[in-house]
């Protein structure tokens, strides 16, 4: 699993007939930052995941990629590499609290 941040979606028309009905986001990876460990950092790619929990743009969520994604409910015989399995209310490193969805 990993952690990104929700910056938008993405809108197909026309697609495989497996994906119909399902809502597309556009997340960015976030990492703990190396340096300073209280922040994250974002990574340097955007990934394209199904949303299974209803997340919205600015959100943290869990996401997992690869054969994992299609072991969410009934994703089983999609095409899909990347899907969001979770909205993050908080995350600690080191014994601090770096991300409250709350704040």
């Amino acid at each position: 699993m990993f952690l990104a941040r929700v910056e938008g979606s993405v809108v197909s028309t026309k697609k495989d007939p497996s994906m119909s009905g399902r809502k597309l986001l556009l997340v960015r990876p976030q990492l703990v930052d190396e340096q300073n460990p209280a922040r994250f950092r974002p990574g340097a790619n955007t990934i394209v995941a199904v949303d299974s929990v209803g997340a919205g743009a600015g959100e943290l969520v869990m996401f997992c990629q690869g054969s994992s994604a299609r072991l969410a409910p009934s994703l089983k015989d999609a095409p899909v590499d990347a899907v969001i399995i979770g909205i993050v209310d908080s995350v600690d490193v080191l014994g601090k609290q770096i991300y409250n969805a709350k704040e």
